[in-house]
């Protein structure tokens, strides 16, 4: 059994190890007690990474390869140039995430919503590079994780509750058929609505668009996305989405309120009767209306495309999908909740439990 180290990457307006946030209080676990720190405490290697709380995939990928090497964060030149943000970030030199890092490091990666898209894209890199990169500097000036060959450093991505297919949070208030004003939503839902969306703007600093999480989780830039992402032999994948809905025979969901932050209530209402067609072609029907406050049950469990089964703890494989059953839990869940306090720690110890007897 290989020495494993697992690193915890956290989603949207997240923070991690770095952050003065996470000071006082853990994004993994919340007021219910920091699940990594407890971890380390009882002889495993885990770490919170600090990734951009509303970059891109990308950015996000190459900020966390920085980390775990101890490195200067190195965007990529032909990325910078075509998305118009500087070439380099902040420097991790003498103070990396893990204390080593090499071909004997065999990583278990955990993300959590859009940190699922991150540690996805980071396993891209590493296993295969970038040609783009590779063909925009001389060899010496590029970075590692731009010529791949590093996939052996892999051994488990797991995603929890990650907009993996996109999200119609996003799709549904840019599509013109669908008047989110003529829905019933209770007024003390659309406060907390504003405050989540006040506190989560995107502050533009004139970088394109397309380089931001939220374009990353639209439905035609989340299935993009996945046609660059190889789902690497070697490596085991494990998921678990999450669903705080009530399913409706009329195929439309409502927010289970007891289970069911009141902070995601109006996104879940909305999301739980949404449909269209993308522009791309994607059709949002029934299957998308389960959700647990931000994202669809439906796009979390796996890539469309990619090999998949339902997990069998006797036959966890490698290169495939092993799709874990869908918790009955809200997005916040996995962080230890918001206004509505939640406890996961049970959670990660079992998929800690799980993932370490795996050869």
């Amino acid at each position: 059994m290989p020495h494993l180290t697992y690193v915890f990457c956290h989603g949207l307006n997240g923070w991690g190890q770095y952050d003065e946030e996470y000071k006082k209080s853990s994004y993994w676990g919340g007021t219910s007690g920091d699940v990594v720190a407890e971890l380390r405490a009882e002889g495993y290697d885990a770490f919170a990474a600090s990734v951009a709380p509303q970059g891109s995939a990308w950015d996000r990928a190459c900020e966390l390869y920085a980390q775990i090497a101890g490195t200067r964060t190195d965007y990529g030149s032909a990325h910078s140039k075509e998305y118009r943000h500087d070439r380099y970030g902040r420097d991790f030199t003498g103070q990396a995430l893990i204390p080593s890092w090499d071909d004997d490091t065999r990583l278990v990666l955990i993300g959590h919503s859009f940190g699922g898209a991150t540690i996805r894209l980071f396993g891209e890199l590493l296993a295969n590079g970038s040609s783009q990169e590779r063909g925009a500097v001389p060899r010496d000036e590029l970075s590692p994780l731009f010529m791949g060959g590093m996939a052996s450093r892999i051994f488990a991505i797991v995603t929890l509750a990650a907009p993996t297919n996109g999200t119609t949070a996003y799709d549904m208030v840019r599509d013109p058929s669908f008047d989110t004003k003529r829905v019933k939503i209770p007024l003390k839902f659309k406060i907390l609505d504003r405050l989540v969306k006040s506190r989560t703007k995107i502050k533009m600093d004139g970088r394109d668009q397309r380089d931001w999480a939220n374009w990353d989780m639209m439905l035609d830039h989340a299935q993009a996305l996945n046609a660059r992402i190889a789902t690497l032999p070697d490596v085991y994948y494990l998921s678990v989405a999450a669903d705080a809905t009530n399913h409706k025979a009329d195929g439309t969901c409502t927010p289970d309120l007891e289970t069911l932050d009141p902070l995601f209530a109006k996104t879940s209402i909305l999301m739980g009767i949404y449909s269209g067609t993308t522009k791309a072609g994607c059709v949002v029907d029934d299957a998308w209306h389960a959700n647990d406050g931000l994202v669809n049950t439906f796009s979390a469990r796996a890539p469309f495309d990619a090999p998949q089964k339902a997990l069998d703890k006797a036959n966890i494989e490698r290169g495939v999908w092993n799709i874990m059953p869908d918790l009955h839990v809200d997005h916040g869940y996995f962080q230890g909740g918001f206004i509505a306090k939640r406890n996961p720690h049970k959670f990660y110890h079992e998929l800690i439990e799980l993932i370490s007897h795996l050869e």
